[in-house]
């Protein structure tokens, strides 16, 4: 079975997205803060991350290039409300780029396909 890290602030859409993708099959860890982020990437070894970008502390472009730094080999599929940020060069080191709506068709598609090969 395939890890995925959920990494977002709000509390209600880290749920909502641990139960989705739980619901796929997928083990689901999550993550309030890019903190928490990488000391779970340790503990979890998550064969994919999503991250939020507008989070307290340390933001999600933070917490990509620390991941980058120490799993490079981890997709990251950034999430976001704020669909402004496509255009933010830093998110090339992304796999991925999904703006957050209350369908999560999107997102289960993008997850899948990233981690099909692993």
């Amino acid at each position: 079975m395939k890890t995925i890290l959920i990494v977002d602030d709000e509390d209600n859409l880290r749920k909502l997205f641990t139960a989705e993708l739980a619901e796929e099959g997928y083990i689901v860890v999550s993550a309030a803060s890019g903190e928490e982020a990488l000391a779970a990437l340790g503990d979890t070894k998550p064969d994919l991350i999503t991250l939020d970008i507008k989070m307290p502390g340390m933001g999600g472009m933070a917490a990509l290039a620390a991941i980058r730094e120490k799993a490079p080999h981890i997709p990251v599929i950034m999430l976001t409300a704020y669909p402004e940020f496509k255009s933010d060069f830093n998110l090339w080191a992304a796999d991925a780029y999904i703006v957050k709506t209350s369908d999560l068709s999107e997102l289960k598609k993008k997850v899948a396909f990233l981690l099909m090969d692993k």
